[in-house]
């Protein structure tokens, strides 16, 4: 039997055992991993002799196709013609071609150029039979850029390097505070009504008051102050991927690569979760969503409302800030604000140093959405780590295990609130 025929053989009586397995959910019986073995064993074999077999093949035709045009002329008698082109080389076809023949003859008579012969020119010779001498124009060289030819021996430099897609810089992260908790849920106390009756009180002149003209009673005004118990419930974020048991063990790098994508992907959805959670599901509820925060309207232009979420933050919100958040093309078009003159408001593009706008550091987050600005007393905001990011491995997910595939899951739990709303002020910029 053919050997290719018999290779197909093999291989359809293995799938048949593995896909009776499979039907039936069990793991081969001691019998079938033995057929099962053997029928892979028979397989190498006949797939070792079809690629020594090919190979073979394909270094003859290479030979076969280089020596096209090298086969030596044949051999001639003076004044024998010699079949219109039929083992010559291009050199012989041109020298005796009809065209070149009659030319010759006017110029060199007796067989031989002049000496003080200079400057000619032959005649041009068209070949109709060029195409069988060289069938692509090019295939008489040996080449680096052809497969089959010298680029066949050219082996790829392969490096270590691995330049991944990158994601948006988390810069969010560095501003709030982080803590840790050992529970389900989070929860602080927030002051709703503070002390305000301060007032100057004079000294009592009577120990027991009539109401007589001139007594000062002396009696100091109470404050009043109010709580109140606010939750923040621990959430999980997660995600997972899976691999083939053979691209983990093959491929060392491959490993890292995804524990570290993975990583990467909770961090950026915790940045999301802290500006845009809604509070629904397993969702966080972030600063947009967060009853209280401060609402700094429009005025004049971007520049003046900025300067004006400062006072609102310190006044309303009785607290100081400390850093702005922008929207990467909202911070652009700060930056390269001009004044009458085309003078960057900013140290324009030779500017060094750190990022600031009306004495306060700024960050950017592309989860921000484009429009507005978010300033804030970032001390006030905290996510609290109940398990840190932790990579698990498992081939139990589904079938995956028959079909030797791994799920590698990455998870947090993690909570999030603002301590203090009024603390915080989205800026409209538009």
């Amino acid at each position: 039997m053919d050997p290719k025929e018999l290779l197909k053989k093999l291989l359809a009586d293995a799938m048949a055992i593995c896909k009776a397995a499979d039907e039936a959910q069990r793991d081969f019986t001691p019998e079938e991993r033995q057929k099962v073995d053997g029928y892979l064993a028979e397989a190498k074999k006949l797939k070792d002799q079809i690629k020594q077999r090919e190979g073979d093949a394909a270094l003859k035709a290479l030979i076969l196709e280089l020596g096209a045009g090298l086969e030596p002329a044949p051999e001639q008698h003076p004044g024998q013609a010699v079949p219109a082109g039929k083992g010559q080389t291009l050199g012989e076809r041109f020298i005796n071609a009809p065209a070149y023949q009659q030319w010759f003859k006017s110029v060199a008579p007796t067989g031989e150029f002049p000496v003080n012969f200079k400057g000619f020119h032959s005649p041009p010779v068209q070949f109709k039979g060029l195409k069988d001498l060289l069938p692509d124009g090019r295939k008489h060289l040996i080449t680096g850029a052809d497969s089959t030819s010298a680029g066949a021996f050219v082996v790829a430099d392969r490096t270590d390097i691995y330049e991944p897609l990158g994601r948006f810089p988390l810069n969010l992260l560095a501003l709030v505070q982080r803590r840790t908790t050992g529970s389900d849920m989070v929860e602080f106390v927030r002051q709703t009504v503070q002390v305000t009756e301060s007032a100057p009180t004079p000294e009592a002149n009577v120990k027991y008051p009539t109401g007589a003209t001139g007594e000062i009673v002396g009696t100091k005004p109470q404050g009043q102050m109010a709580f109140e118990i606010a939750f923040a419930p621990v959430k999980t974020i997660a995600v997972y991927v899976g691999a083939t048991r053979r691209a983990l063990s093959d491929a060392a790098q491959i490993r890292g690569i995804i524990d570290q994508d993975l990583r990467d992907d909770l961090n950026e959805e915790i940045e999301n979760q802290i500006i845009n959670g809604n509070g629904v599901g397993e969702n966080f509820t972030g600063i947009l969503f967060t009853a209280g925060v401060l609402v700094q309207a429009f005025a004049v232009n971007a520049l003046a409302t900025l300067r004006r979420a400062i006072t609102t933050v310190q006044v309303t919100g009785r607290t100081n800030p400390t850093a702005w958040v922008f929207n990467p093309t909202d911070w652009e078009n700060i930056e390269l604000t001009q004044d009458g003159v085309n003078r960057y408001y900013y140290a324009g593009p030779m500017g060094t140093g750190p990022m600031t706008l009306w004495g306060l550091p700024v960050a950017t987050c592309q989860n921000l959405p484009a429009g507005q600005a978010l300033l804030g007393n970032w001390r006030k905001a905290l996510l609290w780590d109940r398990e840190q990011a932790a990579i698990y491995t498992t081939d139990s997910h589904s079938d995956w295990f028959i079909k030797n595939i791994i799920a590698i899951l990455a998870e947090l739990r993690a909570a999030f609130g603002l301590t203090r709303p009024s603390g915080f002020c989205l800026v409209d910029l538009a």
